[in-house]
């Protein structure tokens, strides 16, 4: 908690000791240990759920506390006064809030939803707030009384551990975000875009012009930009262009909706402008450029571009696929089915996703432990650590390896980390031969110098271009992209994470001048779930 969120704490014990606040001498420690409300220390001490009686009269005295402003006595009614208390302290001092009044609904066993109405007020303007919430009646563990299960949501459900409200001038001036022909981006129409907007807003909000507004706020424990809730005096809005498509970014809401855990990222492969990105996650990370996973195998676009590159294959050139390939004691095998090919091109072994085949070529001269990290540095831009997008974004990770990490980062597993920001440029530069760092605000707002990579020679994204081809129309990739017109290309994959029983699903593809990849937590084979999500969004970009 913030120094003001103590000093309303220890203001409103003060007022306790020394006005009472209507009920006597209360014990001010007993009600920071959780033994507050009156309770006497000869009362038997209970064990088991609370019941009806104990629930109605425990939220009832909460509440009862809670509007008349008794911060301290209200949080003596939870299992944690001392962050209660700061909280409630704060909902009244630092927030601003007053006239409140709670409505409890119908208990649900131990738990009661209740309504919230209340005035925030600031600079002489008075604004209601209105919001439903849900609280856990429990047993003490250490007094045996029916207490409130404290957690800041009880407060207000968008609040979370450490975070506080707060009243006042925004911290930046409010910006109306566009799109990349003007039209009006906002979290209302555009849900996952909500935490994009708020740091776009951080970062922005003065050099896009415009009056600081005042607002109830979230204010974050974490680096996270001030999340508003209601806004008391509107400011002057400064207008910021990104570079997203409306109509694009509207796709990838809707597809990522259709899986737990997705992400999904759009850019155009001429410019590295990002079109759209959407996350379907309860927590506001954004996974889609800050994610840090393992990318199965749409890896192998790197792999395959490194081996082209070092002369050791090319696409009609041989790639064996082995039902298993055994490097440095650990043994590979292909997903299960795949029926073995030791006459298999690299063209035929990529649009099956064969990963013995790859795994033999790696030890092919002059490839070493480390030729597979410089082929993701040098002629794709990632894992330098300096790409500026406007916003957080994670670059990528593919780190030298020896032992059977070198084997497994090139099927996209062991120490390679990517997000769906990484594969679609991976993409871009795979299809153009060019490295264009994928941004979403133009650099000449703030001067930024774009991250720089010497690309692809001319032949080996040719050949890349085409072995996407062929997987969206023959291979691994077909059902997904099936009906899609126009040049496609796409790879898919799924990577295997510890503990979890299903794959990661991956999928990156392309439609003429779109670049897209998506990334569903344990959503089975590439094609399976992030397969439709990127379908969808070439779709609309098309």
């Amino acid at each position: 908690m913030g120094k003001g969120v103590k000093a309303a704490v220890v203001g409103g014990v003060f007022a306790v000791m020394v006005g009472g606040a209507g009920y006597g001498a209360y014990n001010i420690v007993s009600a920071l240990n959780g033994d507050g409300g009156g309770a006497s220390a000869a009362e038997t001490r209970k064990s088991g759920p609370p019941d009806q009686d104990e629930v109605r009269e425990t939220t009832d005295a909460f509440f009862g506390a809670w509007e008349k402003g008794q911060a301290t006595r209200a949080a003596s009614y939870t299992n944690n006064a001392q962050d209660a208390g700061a909280l409630l302290a704060a909902y009244g001092e630092e927030a601003r809030i007053g006239r409140v009044d709670i409505t409890p609904g119908a208990p649900r066993g131990t738990t009661v939803p209740f309504t919230v109405k209340a005035t925030v007020s600031a600079d002489g303007v008075s604004k209601p707030l209105r919001y439903t919430s849900t609280l856990t009646v429990v047993r003490g563990q250490t007094t045996g009384r029916a207490l409130v299960d404290w957690k800041p949501s009880v407060v207000h459900p968008d609040l979370r551990d450490g975070d506080t409200l707060v009243t006042g001038e925004s911290a930046q001036p409010p910006i109306e975000a566009v799109d990349r022909d003007g039209t009006v981006l906002t979290r209302e129409k555009y849900p996952s875009l909500g935490p994009v907007l708020d740091t776009l807003r951080e970062k922005y909000g003065e050099k896009a012009g415009g009056s600081p507004a005042v607002e109830l706020s979230i204010r974050h424990a974490t680096d996270e930009a001030d999340t508003p809730l209601l806004t008391l005096a509107k400011g002057e809005a400064g207008k910021l262009r990104t570079t997203l498509s409306a109509g694009v970014q509207a796709a990838a809401e809707t597809a990522v909706k259709q899986y737990q855990e997705s992400s999904v990222v759009a850019l155009k492969p001429s410019t590295g402008e990002v079109l759209a990105v959407a996350n379907n996650r309860g927590d506001g990370f954004n996974a889609a450029f800050q994610g840090q996973v393992a990318p199965g195998s749409t890896m192998k676009i790197i792999t395959a571009a490194m081996l082209i590159d070092h002369g050791v294959t090319s696409m009609n050139g041989p790639a064996p696929c082995p039902d298993t390939a055994t490097w440095q004691s650990q043994t590979f095998k292909n997903l299960t089915g795949m029926e073995p090919n030791e006459g298999a091109t690299l063209a035929n072994s990529f649009l099956r996703s064969c990963n013995t085949a790859f795994i033999k070529l790696i030890d092919e001269e002059p490839l070493g432990d480390a030729s597979l990290t410089e082929e993701a540095q040098e002629r794709f831009g990632l894992g330098r650590d300096d790409w500026k997008t406007g916003i957080a974004s994670f670059d990528g990770s593919v780190p030298a390896s020896g032992g059977p990490d070198r084997a497994a980062n090139a099927i996209g597993q062991g120490q390679v980390q990517m997000n769906p920001l990484n594969m679609a440029s991976v993409t871009a530069t795979a299809i153009t031969g060019a490295f264009r760092q994928p941004y979403l605000v133009s650099p000449e707002l703030d001067g930024r110098q774009l991250a720089q990579a010497k690309g692809l020679p001319a032949q080996t994204s040719a050949q890349l271009k085409e072995m996407m081809r062929l997987t969206a129309t023959q291979g691994t990739a077909v059902r997904a992209m099936s009906g899609l017109g126009g040049d496609i290309g796409a790879k898919t994959g799924s990577a295997e994470v510890d503990g979890n029983a299903t794959s990661d699903s991956w999928f990156t593809g392309f439609r003429g001048d779109v670049a897209a990849a998506a990334m569903a937590q344990q959503g089975g084979h590439g094609g399976d779930a992030a397969g439709p999500i990127v379908a969808a969004v070439l779709r609309a970009g098309g």
